[in-house]
């Protein structure tokens, strides 16, 4: 368990040198956490000692990234970047956005010109899916984005079943169309706020049916693209 503690915790250390701290600072915490459970399990004294050692500065590590975090939050100073290389794999929704997902999000505005075809609406789909498995308290999503030329019926009876579909778990599905759009952005009531050069459309296609990557996104391989990551402290009360 250690190996896989250290693993884990070697993951952070480049994360927190590439200054992806929010990233950093979940890897610390899953890290720490093996890292604690595998000490309980050590018999040689001299090698639990080390352990520990190394654990007391990682969770001081990691405590120092929170208060940087909330720091830089506070004076609308946070921002990370984040780029994607082609083919890269675990890239999915809950690794690059899910962890500002939490209970404190109550509405999302989702800007995404591609939410037409059905794999883009399928991908929405999914966004969705993580979105209320996290957000507890959330109570409405607005979607805005463009009308399909070629088959706009198609995509308003997508966007419709997933409407219905949300409404059961208590949540509101906006639509709105803007034949300008072009910017991608998810805004949260939290006060995040995430940019993707390709929008919620940055997977390669799968290769088959039957491969790893085909229903679980974190498996997939991604098309080149850059995260943007930033916060507003005032979001919360602009956004209502």
């Amino acid at each position: 368990m250690e190996n896989i503690g250290a693993s884990i915790i070697q993951r952070a250390i480049e994360k927190d040198k590439q200054e992806q701290y929010t990233m950093a600072l979940v890897l610390y915490q899953e890290g720490l956490q093996v890292l604690i459970e595998s000490i309980k399990e050590m018999k040689d004294p001299t090698r639990k000692k080390h352990f520990q050692t190394r654990t007391a500065e990682y969770m001081d590590r990691a405590e120092r990234i929170k208060s940087l975090i909330e720091e830089k939050k506070s004076k609308g100073k946070y921002r990370e970047h984040m780029k994607i290389e082609n083919g890269a794999i675990g890239y999915g929704y809950h690794s690059v956005f899910g962890r500002f997902l939490d209970c404190t999000v109550t509405e999302i505005r989702v800007e995404e010109p591609y939410i037409r075809a059905a794999h883009q609406c399928q991908n929405f789909v999914r966004f969705c899916e993580l979105t209320v498995t996290k957000c507890l308290e959330l109570s409405k999503i607005i979607l805005t984005t463009t009308s399909d030329p070629n088959d706009k019926a198609g995509q308003i009876s997508r966007l419709d079943e997933l409407k219905t579909s949300l409404a059961n778990k208590l949540v509101t599905l906006e639509v709105k169309f803007s034949d300008t759009l072009h910017d991608r952005q998810i805004t949260l009531s939290n006060g995040w706020i995430i940019k993707i050069g390709r929008g919620l459309d940055y997977f390669s296609p799968p290769k088959g049916k039957f491969v790893l990557g085909y229903n679980d996104l974190e498996l997939r391989a991604c098309r080149e693209t850059v995260v943007d990551i930033f916060h507003q402290s005032q979001l919360q009360d602009n956004i209502k």
